[in-house]
C-alpha cells in the first residue's frame, strides 16, 4: 500500500529540481541575487525530500518518487525558464538578397539593427543583420520572420551581460523590483 510520503517526495523533488534548473540559468546569465534566493529555497526542499528517502531506504516507492521527481522537475524548470524569458539574445539574420526591406520593416516595429556586408561561400554577397533583442520579444520577432521572410537564415545566442543603461530596443528597461529579478 502506497502512503502519502512518496507523493510528498515526488512533489518536493519536482519543485527542487525545477528551482535548480532555474538557478543554474540565472547563474549563467549573471543574476547573482536571484540565483542566491532560489538556491536557499531549493536547498531547504532538497533537505526535506532527501531526509524522507534516507530514513527508509527499503521503501522503493520513496526511491521511485525521488528519481521521477528529479526528471519531471528538470523539464518543468526548463518550461518555467522559457516563460520567464529573462535577459537578451543576439539574433543574426543572414540574407543573400537586398536586406533593405527587412531592415525597414523591422525598424518600424522598433527593433534596432546593425548591418554588415560580407561574402559567402555559395553566394557572392551576403548581408548579416545583428539584433540584440529582449527574450520577451523573441517569439514575436520569430513569428514575424517566419510569416514575412520564411527563407531567411537566422541564428540566436544568449547574451550574458549587457552594458547598463544601453538602449538596444525601443522599450525602456524595467527598473525597481523587477530589476532585482532580472526582468
Amino acid at each position: 500500500m502506497i502512503t502519502v510520503i512518496p507523493i510528498v517526495i515526488l512533489i518536493a523533488r519536482i519543485g527542487e529540481a525545477a528551482l535548480e534548473t532555474i538557478r543554474t540559468i540565472y547563474i549563467s546569465k549573471g543574476h547573482a541575487n536571484l540565483a542566491a534566493c532560489v538556491g536557499i529555497v531549493k536547498t531547504g526542499i532538497w533537505l526535506i525530500s532527501t531526509g524522507l528517502v534516507l530514513t527508509n531506504l527499503t521503501d522503493y516507492w520513496n526511491l521511485f518518487a525521488y528519481l521521477a521527481g528529479y526528471g519531471i522537475g528538470t523539464l518543468a524548470g526548463m518550461q518555467l525558464e522559457n516563460m520567464i524569458s529573462i535577459g537578451y539574445v543576439i539574433v543574426r539574420l543572414i540574407t543573400p538578397g537586398d536586406p533593405q526591406p527587412i531592415v525597414s520593416s523591422l525598424s518600424t516595429l522598433g527593433y534596432g539593427m546593425t548591418r554588415i556586408e560580407g561574402q559567402g561561400c555559395f553566394s557572392h554577397t551576403v548581408n548579416i543583420i545583428f539584433m540584440i533583442v529582449p527574450r520577451t520579444e523573441l517569439s514575436r520577432l520569430l513569428g514575424i520572420l517566419s510569416r514575412e521572410y520564411p527563407d531567411i537564415l537566422y541564428t540566436i545566442e544568449d547574451v550574458r551581460n549587457i552594458k547598463d543603461g544601453a538602449r538596444i530596443f525601443y522599450k525602456d528597461p524595467k527598473r525597481c523590483i523587477l530589476g532585482f529579478f532580472g526582468m
